[in-house]
């Protein structure tokens, strides 16, 4: 059975705000009341430490803001909060998630359970401040775990529950919660906030293990390994991976019980029965789900397999969900610069291998923010050959 986000009777939530994603990421920072936040501004993520620090000068929070001199610095302080025991947490995009390069695997060895909003946005050259997801598809390999967001709403809900997945006892990783620059991080949407207490007895308080300040427990954090212990720490970072789609689907239960919104690893629309399937990350399922009826409509049993995780890929459920299906249009919103396809499209494949024998196409589509309507959607399930097909291109 595919996974399916629903709608029910709503407990707990307060009155309906009218938000970009921005200001819905922004409002759960708020509620979660972090111990930490260290900032660099970064167009298009730079509203929501921006909107924070106005609940923190106004006194709506007890976090210590830290207004540093580039990404590097801000993870670089994130890292030091959250190492001394407390939470902490920053935001980013594009350039500066790349800056933060070095400090990302040093986060995910130290087993820091930060949680990042990431909005995504091209990477240069040339210059680009719009959406795609070539940021945080070059983080993929770093030891985080990734939730993508297809609208405001899912930003918000994914960034509280972020929280209580990095500091799950059987995970402490961190991980990014991403949404599209510009089309979510600008655009209104109506948001169902839930109230200021039920998120926060739903975060709880953090009570780290280990920390470098408990004095009564003395650890080594960042410490020098060589041959002989560095291929068995970083086995180690690779057990939490596995443990982590359990959790997320725990979790996403637990919050669905006050939202009535339910979140696993992917959701699926019209999937149960599809012979042709569309797999893509992000808000670009918004476009999906408005092109499928109607081809559903002139006989074309068409469906959609949205991922929320992209980290740690979830392999075997994508196999179960959509191996049945005859053809397979994997939607990639980066350039992989190889000829195995997009980097979507890669791990589709390498789950698919042996399960299924449907036709896999792959369509990079959207770079640089360019949009993907509904008439490049429908021409998507066209598609077929092998190769990478880029959809919507000039020339």
């Amino acid at each position: 059975m595919s996974e399916t986000k629903t709608e029910t009777s709503l407990k707990g939530v307060k009155n309906l705000a009218a938000l970009t994603g921005n200001e819905a990421v922004a409002q759960a920072l708020r509620q979660i009341n972090p111990d930490v936040i260290a900032a660099y501004p970064i167009t298009p993520a730079t509203e929501i430490v921006q909107i924070f620090s106005t609940y923190v000068s106004d006194g709506l929070v007890n976090t210590e803001f830290v207004a540093v001199e580039s990404e590097h610095s801000a993870m670089s302080a994130t890292i030091g909060a959250s190492a001394a025991g407390a939470r902490a947490m920053t935001a980013t995009s594009s350039q500066g998630l790349a800056l933060m390069w070095e400090m990302l695997y040093i986060a995910s060895g130290l087993r820091r359970p930060i949680v990042m909003p990431v909005v995504n946005r091209a990477l240069s050259s040339p210059i680009n401040i719009h959406c795609d997801h070539s940021d945080t598809m070059g983080a993929r390999d770093a030891g985080w775990l990734h939730i993508f967001s297809e609208d405001a709403q899912e930003a918000y809900d994914n960034t509280i529950q972020a929280i209580r997945i990095s500091e799950h006892p059987d995970i402490q990783l961190p991980t990014m919660v991403t949404m599209d620059g510009f089309i979510i991080s600008h655009g209104m949407e109506v948001v169902k906030m839930l109230d200021d207490d039920v998120v926060r007895d739903f975060v709880g308080t953090y009570k780290p293990d280990t920390y470098l300040l408990d004095v009564d427990k003395p650890v080594t954090m960042g410490g020098l390994d060589f041959t002989d212990f560095y291929f068995e720490h970083r086995r180690q970072l690779a057990e939490p991976m596995e443990a982590a789609p359990g959790v997320v689907k725990q979790i996403g239960e637990e919050y669905g019980k006050l939202t009535g919104r339910k979140f696993g690893l992917y959701e699926g629309y019209m999937l149960d029965d599809a012979d042709y399937v569309m797999v893509l990350l992000g808000s670009t399922a918004g476009t999906a789900k408005t092109i499928i009826p109607e081809l559903r409509a002139k006989g074309i049993k068409a469906g959609l397999l949205k991922l929320r995780m992209f980290r740690p890929f979830p392999a075997d459920e994508i196999a179960d969900a959509a191996g049945r299906a005859k053809k397979i249009v994997v939607m990639d919103r980066a350039e992989g610069f190889n000829a195995v396809g997009g980097p979507l499209c890669a791990e589709v494949k390498a789950a698919l291998y042996g399960k299924s024998r449907a036709e896999v196409v792959n369509a990079v589509y959207g770079l640089g923010g360019r949009d993907l309507g509904p008439d490049l959607a429908r021409a998507a399930f066209d598609l077929s050959g092998p190769g990478v097909i880029h959809l919507g291109v000039r020339g």
